[in-house]
C-alpha cells in the first residue's frame, strides 16, 4: 500500500492550485493527484469539452495569478470569453510549467475515503487493487462533478437520448445537425448554454423552464451600466463590494462604512437604489420586454438575492435573436410524462423531439463514500446530521437579522415551487457546516482534511490561490483558525473557547458564514454551500488576515477603493507568505 504526504482529489483549477502551492512550500513532499477524468482541467477536461463552450470570463480574470494566460500561445484575443478548449490546454501548461504534472493521476475515480484510527486517510480507487495511505487529504471535486439526473414517468418508453448535459460530448455529434430538434429542460446557465449550441447548430429548441422550479436565471452583457463597465471589475471593486450586506464583510477593514449601508434606515435606502438601477440596467440591455418570447426569459427573482444565479452572455452572436425568430420557443411548464419521441407538458403541449437534454444541476456532496459510517457528520455534508447545535444556529440568524435588517424582507419565491423529486438537493437538511468554508470543525485540531472549491464565486482563479495557501499553512501548523471575520456579537457564543479543540469561537463563527449564506441568497445556493459574487473579495481579506498577509494590495488609498482587483493583485502570495514563516 503507497504511503504519500498529500493526496487531492480533483485535477481542476482548485486541485491544481493546491497541489502547486503545497509543493511550493514542502518541496520534498510526496504528493499525489487523483482524477477521474482523462485529462486535467475538471469542468475544462476534454471529457467534458462541446460545441461552442466557454467560459463566463473574459480573457484576464480566469488566469493564475503566477502564470500568464499568454492570447498568443493559447490563441484567445483580448475582450474575449475563453473558449473551453484554452483553458484545458493552459492548465495542461501550468501543471506542467511548475513541474507536478508527473504526480497526476488520471482516469482514476477514488470510490472511498476511510478515516484511520491514526489520524491518516486511506484513499481506494475504483477498479484498482491498490489503495494509497496519506496524512493529509484535499478534496478538491467542486461542485459541479456529479450531475443531477431526475427521473420522468414514461421514460423507459422514451426511445431517444435522454441525457444530462454532462454529458452532450456523447452526443454532439449525432444530435447538432442542421433540421433535428431539441427539447432542453433547466433554466439555469448550464440550460441557456445548452439551448445556444443546439440553435446555432440549425436545431429547432423547445426550451421548458419548470413551472414548479426557479425561473430563469439574471442574465447580463460582460459590459453593463450606461458606462459600458466590465462587470468581472465591477465585482472586485471595494466601493461596490459596500453595497452587499456581508458577515464576514469587516475583514476588509472599511466596516464603519458598511455599517452606515447596512446599519442604518438612509444608508439601507442607498443599497436598495443600487440595486434597483442595477437590476433596471440589466433588464433595459436585454430588452426583456421587446418581444412576448423574451418576456418569458425575464427572472422570477430580483437580482439582489441571486448571487451566481447572474451569469453572462458569453455568445458570440446575439442569443435573444434566436428566441425572437422562433428558433427557440420557450415553455412555462413541467414535464408530466414521456413517450415515443415525445415530451408531454403539464400545458397539454406535446413536443417530438430527438433528444431531452437535462440542465438539472449538479449533486453538492462529493460522490466519494466516506468511511467508516457515520464520519460524514463529522465532515459536515449537507446530508449529515448537523454538528451545529440548534440553539447555536437560531443565536446565528437572530445575529445576522440583527446587522443586516435588510435581509429580513426576504422575496417572495414561485409559490408552485416543488423539488424536482424527492432525492433533490433541496431537501439536504443544512448547508456545508466548514470552517472558512474549508475544515470540518471535528478535525481543526487534527488538520488532515480540507475541502477547497466547495463555493461558486466568479473570481474562481483568485478563490483557488488563496484556499490553496491558506490550507497549506494549516496543515503545516502555521496558522490558527480563530474567529476575526467580524467585531464581537452581542452573543456570549462568539467569546467562547473549547481548548481540547483548539477553537475559538469558530463554531460561532462557522455558523454564522453558513446561515448567512442561506439569508443572503435564497434565490441562489445559500441553502446548500457558499454562493457568493460581491462578498469575494471580503472573502479574500478574512483569509489573508489569517496568513498574516497585507489584504489591501494596491498603490493608494483612492485605488484601493475604487480600482478593481484581478490576479495580478494576488502576485506572489506564496513567496510573502514564506518570508515570514521561514
Amino acid at each position: 500500500m503507497e504511503k504519500v504526504d498529500l493526496v487531492v482529489i480533483g485535477a481542476g483549477v482548485y486541485g491544481l492550485a493546491a497541489a502547486k502551492t503545497y509543493l511550493e512550500v514542502n518541496s520534498d513532499a510526496k504528493v499525489v493527484v487523483l482524477d477521474a477524468n482523462s485529462t486535467v482541467g475538471g469542468v475544462w477536461s476534454k471529457d467534458r469539452m462541446y460545441k461552442g463552450l466557454k467560459s463566463n470570463n473574459l480573457l484576464g480574470t480566469l488566469e493564475f495569478s503566477d502564470f500568464s494566460l499568454d492570447p498568443a500561445k493559447f490563441d484567445v484575443k483580448p475582450g474575449e470569453h475563453i473558449p473551453g478548449e484554452a483553458l484545458n490546454a493552459y492548465l495542461v501548461a501550468y501543471a506542467e510549467h511548475f513541474g507536478f504534472a508527473e504526480k497526476i493521476r488520471l482516469n482514476s475515480k477514488v470510490e472511498t475515503v476511510t478515516h484511520q484510527k491514526d489520524g491518516s486517510w486511506k484513499v481506494a480507487i475504483e477498479n484498482s487493487a491498490g489503495s494509497l495511505i496519506t496524512r493529509k487529504l484535499i478534496v478538491a471535486t467542486g461542485l459541479t462533478s456529479c450531475p443531477y439526473l431526475p427521473e420522468f414517468k414514461g421514460q423507459e418508453m422514451f426511445q431517444t437520448p435522454l441525457f444530462h448535459y454532462r454529458d452532450m460530448p456523447n452526443f454532439e455529434k449525432d444530435l447538432l445537425q442542421d433540421g433535428k430538434r431539441a427539447t432542453v429542460l433547466g433554466g439555469g446557465k448550464s440550460a441557456w448554454d445548452t439551448v445556444y449550441s443546439c440553435a446555432s447548430s440549425g436545431l429547432q429548441v423547445d426550451w421548458v423552464i419548470r413551472e414548479s422550479g426557479h425561473g430563469p436565471v439574471w442574465m447580463a452583457p460582460p459590459y453593463v451600466t450606461p458606462l459600458k463597465k466590465w462587470l468581472e471589475k465591477l465585482v472586485t471593486t471595494r466601493f461596490l463590494t459596500w453595497f452587499s450586506p456581508c458577515v464576514w464583510g469587516h475583514s476588509d477593514g472599511y466596516g464603519f462604512v458598511r455599517s452606515l449601508l447596512h446599519g442604518t434606515w438612509i444608508g439601507r435606502k442607498i443599497v436598495d437604489a443600487f440595486w434597483r438601477i442595477l437590476e433596471q440596467d440589466l433588464v433595459q440591455l436585454n430588452g426583456y420586454d421587446n418581444h412576448p418570447e423574451t418576456k418569458k426569459l425575464m427572472p422570477w427573482t430580483p437580482s439582489f438575492w441571486t448571487a451566481t444565479s447572474l451569469s453572462i452572455l458569453n455568445y458570440p452572436t446575439d442569443f435573444f435573436e434566436y428566441v425572437r425568430n422562433g428558433t427557440v420557443r420557450i415553455h412555462i411548464a413541467d414535464i408530466k410524462h414521456l413517450t415515443s419521441k415525445t415530451v408531454h407538458l403539464s400545458t397539454d403541449e406535446e413536443l417530438p423531439t430527438d433528444a431531452l437534454i437535462c440542465s438539472t444541476g449538479w449533486r453538492c456532496s462529493p460522490a466519494i463514500k466516506f468511511l467508516p459510517e457515520g464520519i460524514e457528520n463529522d465532515l459536515g455534508l449537507p446530508w449529515s446530521k448537523d454538528k451545529l447545535d440548534e440553539q447555536l444556529l437560531k443565536d446565528a440568524d437572530d445575529e445576522i437579522l440583527h446587522r443586516f435588517p435588510r435581509l429580513r424582507d426576504q422575496p417572495t419565491m414561485n409559490p408552485k415551487y416543488k423539488p424536482l423529486s424527492k432525492d433533490s438537493d433541496s431537501f439536504a437538511p443544512h448547508p456545508f457546516r466548514l470552517a472558512r468554508f474549508m475544515i470540518p470543525l471535528p478535525m481543526i485540531k487534527e488538520r488532515s482534511i480540507a475541502f477547497v472549491g466547495f463555493m461558486i464565486t466568479i473570481d474562481t482563479s483568485i478563490l483557488a490561490q488563496t484556499q490553496a495557501l491558506w490550507t497549506t499553512a494549516f496543515f503545516s501548523d502555521k496558522l490558527s483558525v480563530v474567529a476575526n471575520a467580524y467585531p464581537p456579537s452581542k452573543s456570549d457564543k462568539s467569546i467562547t473557547k473549547d481548548e481540547d479543540s483548539g477553537m475559538t469561537g469558530i463554531e460561532w463563527e462557522t455558523a454564522l458564514h453558513t446561515q448567512f449564506c442561506k439569508w443572503r441568497y435564497p434565490g441562489g445556493y445559500g441553502k446548500r454551500y457558499p454562493d457568493f459574487v460581491f462578498d469575494a473579495i471580503p472573502y479574500f481579506d478574512l483569509l489573508l488576515k489569517d496568513l498574516g498577509l497585507p489584504n489591501h494590495r494596491k498603490k493608494g488609498h483612492l485605488a484601493e477603493i475604487f480600482s478593481s482587483y484581478g490576479p495580478e493583485d494576488y502576485r506572489g502570495l506564496t513567496e510573502e507568505w514564506l518570508a515570514i514563516n521561514q
